[in-house]
């Protein structure tokens, strides 16, 4: 074997080579930032986070995924994308000042005035500088002799916290298309969860949209408009009511500034966070003419919440359910021509309610047009996506331009689950959970100490107005920590006695209301993700009823968090 002599300048170059490669690893070894707090997402539910615990006095950091601030107002940038809620109750509380200033224009804002209401008040409270985004966290590791979270994210940064807090959303992990050959289309693929910023002409195309849900409602009325042939492929009609959207009058945005203090306070004592027209009065109240004077009255208002409340038992007995179903689906006829497309679209296969329903604007109306047509996929499903279109199982064949994509989220669990969370041993979350998630009041889990969660499972989550949630959880957190510190205790979880009796009493809720127990598939109950448990993972039972749950446990002193048992 022959050996090669270096010289002295080839060496040199080597060592200083290994040198400078040491010095490097060293720098990103040694480069680990640390702070009191790691946040995971920059929407709503982050900002607040971030803004009040800045304000107590904790280093803060957010990692957020996206390369812009907004969560999900920040990737649904799709045609028509707007809020179900109305702006009013769409907004942040904590400042009076914030809701002085700021003016919306419509009754339920567009995502583009909801991004710049969220830029508005990032800006206004200087929280950018606090933010990292393009900063996807991939693991998270407990260390327990340090008392420390370890988070990494894609890059391969990391970043260390005593306190880990998810504000990760409920729809922010899409689904793929499950579709065979979705990558062998040769036109335009687009998804509306995660929809390019830049302009999207489909004005003179073929436009297949496949899915109807909250997305797919907003979506198909604009796209009609624009392009020369759209084909809708619907599996399952939802509910939806007219929003009945339009500009705000000078003299409502005048009356709304003035009362902007009574709104948190009837936001609180609602159900779902939401200042609606509601009723003491169950349906079995009333007499059949009132009854249906309660539903007319009720759909004039428009949104889809709106008749959720229109009696007090909608949810609770069938009856009651059926009395408003029946009435949305002889309004959905009413506005559609056709009588095979108006059967189609109506509603059969679960509760109003039971899915989340959905708030339109023309959505109906839009089947009356020539260039749409209707294609049911849960009689013919779809069998493959083509070079160039959409074959169903019949060997029927949509030839298009353009494929959209509206196939909704892994809700609730989704994105806290595509991270490789490990507490306590090495505990791993995933694994903890896949039978379901297990946490106690939805903020915490045993054997994760001081993780902690806004807006997580075992919340009300999706079910409640998920700014007002957003506010009154971090508060309670901000307060919890604070009764904890003052006690000495800088490391703590959720004993398993209670994460066991809240997750018991959460899936009981759900078991007991009609509304979901009655309905088979939901992404409320998992059903649309293939391999996921089924199960409500969210509180059921009403925000006022949430609240104070939580107001009793922290008058007892939060006794059932406590320092994690050393073997």
């Amino acid at each position: 074997m022959r050996r090669t002599t270096l010289s002295v300048r080839d060496r040199r170059l080597r060592w200083n080579t290994f040198y400078l490669l040491l010095e490097q690893n060293c720098e990103l070894i040694m480069a680990v930032e640390e702070f009191d707090v790691l946040i995971v997402g920059a929407g709503f539910s982050g900002l607040y986070t971030l803004h009040r615990f800045r304000q107590q006095g904790y280093s803060v950091r957010v990692l957020e995924a996206a390369d812009g601030i907004g969560g999900t107002w920040y990737w649904n940038t799709y045609p028509g994308a707007r809020c179900d809620a109305e702006s009013i109750d769409y907004s942040y509380s904590f400042s009076p000042e914030l809701e002085q200033e700021w003016t919306w224009t419509e009754r339920y804002a567009a995502q583009p005035e909801i991004l710049r209401y969220v830029d508005h008040v990032v800006e206004r409270f200087d929280l950018r500088r606090d933010i990292r985004t393009g900063a996807r966290v991939v693991t998270a590791d407990y260390d327990e002799n340090s008392v420390r979270w370890d988070v990494a994210i894609e890059s391969g940064e990391r970043f260390r916290s005593r306190y880990l807090i998810f504000a990760t959303g409920g729809l922010s992990a899409p689904l793929e298309p499950p579709f065979p050959g979705v990558e062998r289309f040769t036109g335009e693929s687009y998804r509306t969860q995660m929809w390019p910023h830049e302009p999207v002409d489909l004005r003179g195309k073929r436009v297949a949209v496949v899915g109807t849900g909250s997305s797919g409602v907003q979506l198909i009325p604009v796209v009609a408009e624009q392009a020369a042939r759209l084909t809708v492929f619907q599996r399952t009609a939802n509910f939806s009511v007219p929003g009945r959207n339009r500009p705000l009058t000078a003299e409502e945005i005048e009356r709304v500034k003035r009362d902007y203090p009574t709104v948190p306070a009837a936001q609180r004592n609602s159900h779902a966070g939401l200042n609606l027209h509601s009723t003491d009065l169950a349906s079995t109240d009333m007499t059949e003419s009132e009854q249906r004077a309660r539903l007319e009255e009720q759909w004039a208002l428009g949104g889809s919440f709106e008749m959720a409340v229109a009696f007090s038992d909608v949810a609770l007995k069938m009856d009651a359910n059926g009395l408003v179903a029946d009435f949305i689906r002889a309004k959905i006829r009413e506005q559609i021509g056709d009588r095979h497309r108006a059967d189609l679209l109506t509603p059969r296969d679960h509760p109003y309610v039971g899915k989340r329903p959905c708030v339109d604007h023309g959505y109906y109306e839009t089947f009356n047009r020539d260039n749409v047509d209707l294609v049911d996929i849960r009689s013919d499903p779809i069998a493959e996506i083509t070079p160039t279109g959409i074959t169903l199982t019949s060997g029927i064949e949509y030839e298009t331009d353009v494929i959209v994509y509206a196939n909704g989220y892994d809700a609730i669990t989704g994105a806290i689950n595509r991270i490789d969370i490990r507490g306590r041993g090495g505990k791993s979350l995933r694994e903890l959970w896949s039978d379901g998630p297990r946490t106690y009041l939805g903020y915490g889990v045993a054997g994760f100490p001081n993780l902690l969660m806004v807006g997580g499972p075992g919340s009300p989550s999706i079910v409640v107005m998920a700014i007002a949630l957003a506010e009154q959880q971090v508060e309670w957190l901000l307060n919890c920590l604070d009764h904890l510190r003052a006690a000495g205790i800088e490391e703590f979880e959720p004993t398993e006695r209670a994460q066991d009796s809240w997750t018991e009493l959460v899936a009981q809720l759900a078991a007991a209301i009609p509304a979901y127990a009655n309905t088979e598939s939901s992404y409320y109950n998992g059903a649309n993700v293939p391999g996921k448990p089924r199960g409500y993972p969210m509180f059921m039972g009403g925000w006022v009823f949430y609240r104070q749950i939580c107001g009793d446990v922290a008058a007892q002193g939060y006794v059932e968090f406590k320092p994690p048992a050393r073997g």
